[in-house]
């Protein structure tokens, strides 16, 4: 930010320049036009000029070439003429030429804080900080530290707000990324690009659950923009998830048709296959389709002691998350407790989010949890079963054993 107030301070000289020239040649220009002034002959030579007129009428009175009527009028003419000329030549005093001195300095001083001020409300210097935040940052913790101080310092910059969001979304805190998109949409205003974005990260935070803050999201963002893609994406999401593969399709195919991101098009387009799969094959395990890059293998059972604590129709949860508990989960499948025991494969079919996927790992812990509410926090009464250090690889061999076998307190 220095050089960058130094540049200013140098643009500024030519312009503080032009204000003090005229300072060191007032001498010269009060001078000269003194000079001029005092050795003015204009009123001599008019005077002159009148007196040859006025002999000049005087004579042809004498010879009688005129009368004294049109001698009378011909001198009032000329006396006229006269008052004209030299009325012209009347000057005031000149001022000293250091009159108005004080005033140079306080212009331009004027023209300095004006100019700082402006720059201060219209430019981009908020901006340049959270470029060199980038620059200067080594690591996510040191960018993230950076931005949440450039937030407090300039809370209403839009640009702040919208560079932690995404951060904060990637990294897994889902909370720290609603509180930001909640403030981006207070600067911007309900656009639906917003509201689309934060009804998709609270469907994810909700492990893929279409609450009713979800829905009312979605219900505003599509009466703002009925072709939004994000909206489309997010329920194909929800429709495959309860094996409505038709509508699912539906979804998808009206998201890429309002999409100009070409990666998330193909993303979409490969979901679509996989639907379209599932609606012509099943496969021995009840899964459809080929599974999309490594992934892991899983067998799901429920301990004896545990049968008949609760309904066939509860919620289940196969969940995959990386071994240091750094990113949102990796891969995500729902069950009910009447599909145990059972046997699915997890892969980026499963996953929550493009930031976060099977692939990127080569170790994870296997969370099998059955959920009273249904709802994505654990809670008291809820069983649960774990693996961890599950390798990610080939999908065709042996099972992993995933057991529910124990109740939360």
């Amino acid at each position: 930010m220095i050089a960058l107030w130094l540049a200013f301070g140098l643009l500024l000289l030519p312009a503080l320049w032009l204000l003090v020239a005229p300072m060191r040649r007032a001498r010269l220009v009060h001078d000269a036009q003194a000079s001029f002034e005092a050795n003015d002959r204009a009123a001599e030579q008019n005077v002159a000029i009148y007196r040859r007129r006025l002999a000049s009428l005087e004579a042809a009175l004498e010879r009688g070439d005129i009368d004294q009527a049109q001698f009378d009028e011909d001198r009032l003419e000329l006396d006229r003429s006269l008052l004209e000329d030299t009325a012209n030549l009347t000057r005031r005093p000149l001022h000293s030429p250091a009159a108005g001195r004080f005033a140079v300095p306080v212009v331009a001083l004027a023209l300095v804080i004006s100019a700082m001020l402006w720059y201060q409300h219209e430019g981009a210097e908020g901006d340049l900080r959270l470029l060199a935040a980038f620059e200067e940052s080594d690591s996510l913790p040191a960018l993230l530290e950076r931005l949440q101080q450039e937030a407090q310092r300039q809370p209403g910059n839009a640009d702040v707000w919208a560079t932690l969001f995404p951060l904060y979304r990637d990294s897994g805190q889902g909370e720290a990324a609603i509180e930001a998109l909640d403030r981006l949409i207070a600067l911007e205003g309900r656009l639906p690009s917003l509201l689309a974005q934060k009804a998709q990260l609270l469907f994810f935070i909700n492990d893929r659950t279409l609450t009713d803050e979800v829905q009312a999201l979605v219900d505003e963002t599509l009466e703002r923009d009925a072709r939004e893609p994000t909206i489309f994406g997010m329920l194909g999401v929800h429709a495959f998830d309860r094996g409505d593969y038709e509508q699912a399709i539906d979804h998808w195919r009206r998201a890429i048709a309002g999409m100009s991101d070409s990666s998330s098009a193909q993303a979409l387009r490969e979901g679509i296959q996989v639907a379209q799969q599932r609606l012509g094959l099943a496969s021995e395990e009840g899964e459809a389709g080929v599974a999309q890059g490594p992934g892991v293998r899983v067998s799901v059972s429920l301990d004896e002691e545990l049968e008949g604590l609760l309904d066939d129709d509860t919620r289940v949860y196969v969940v995959a998350r990386d071994m240091e508990g750094e990113l949102p989960p990796l891969a995500v499948a729902r069950l009910t407790l009447g599909d145990l025991p059972t046997t699915l494969t997890l892969d980026d079919r499963h996953a929550m989010s493009e930031a976060a996927s099977l692939s990127q790992a080569s170790e994870v812990r296997l969370v099998v949890r059955v959920t009273r509410s249904g709802g994505a926090t654990p809670e008291s009464g809820d069983m649960y079963g774990d693996v961890e250090g599950v390798p990610v690889g080939d999908v065709e061999g042996e099972p992993v054993e995933v057991v529910i076998d124990r109740v939360i307190e």
